[in-house]
């Protein structure tokens, strides 16, 4: 099967995620996250590029990223993704021995409305579903944790809706699974998280239409 075009396009708030290959462990100790964090920082300084929010899981993580530019999103992941693969086999002594991620990363637009909410929400909510903290501010790599402490160890910038004052507790509170579904959905086939209509009208704009289609072979006659 041919890949897809990777769209660019700026503008747009993008939920970001890449994952260890093999199901391999990415971070085994506070270095290992520390290190990482340091280099999604520095990336900033390569690209420009808003980061929103992020969780670093041990063997994968997300970024909700919201691109100025056409191409923004692509050099940033690029850049970020080649510096930490060879800043890690450096580490761990391991280089020439292979990929350190699973491929390219996965990405998808959301629209910026209670949709947003909720991607935030899937995204900072990942040490607690995972059970590594009893609630989701306590997991340190992600940016609620941030937020809870106000420390800052990474950049974080404004988002496009206000946050709520009751934020920590919205992500700590019920999470359906029709909710999960449809977020994982948008993982698994890259395809928008809104509303019907923002999601039609965005697909056709970023050339997007195959993700929307019902999978499989379609029905003979």
């Amino acid at each position: 099967m041919p890949r897809r075009n990777r769209f660019a396009t700026g503008g747009y708030v993008f939920h970001v995620l890449n994952r260890a290959v093999g199901r391999g462990t990415l971070f085994e100790t506070d270095g290992d996250y520390e290190a990482f964090l340091r280099t999604l920082e520095e990336a900033r300084q390569q690209v420009p590029m808003r980061l929103l929010a992020y969780c670093v899981m041990p063997n994968h993580w997300h970024l909700v990223l919201w691109p100025r530019g056409d191409d923004d999103l692509s050099s940033y992941m690029h850049w970020l993704t080649v510096t930490h693969t060879q800043r890690w086999h450096k580490f761990h002594e391991t280089s020439g021995t292979g990929p350190l991620y699973q491929g390219r990363f996965k990405s998808f637009p959301v629209e910026t409305d209670e949709h947003f909410y909720r991607l935030v929400r899937y995204v900072e909510r990942n040490g607690l579903r995972a059970k590594l903290a009893s609630r989701a501010e306590r997991w340190r790599w992600c940016s609620l944790w941030q937020y809870a402490n106000q420390s800052w160890p990474v950049s974080l910038d404004a988002w496009p809706i206000p946050r709520s004052p009751l934020w920590m507790d919205f992500v700590n509170g019920i999470e359906s699974e029709a909710e999960l579904l449809s977020l994982r959905n948008s993982v698994k086939r890259g395809s928008p998280f809104g509303s019907v209509a923002w999601q039609r009208q965005t697909a056709s704009s970023l050339g997007l239409e195959a993700t929307m289609r019902p999978l499989g072979r379609p029905k003979s006659s």
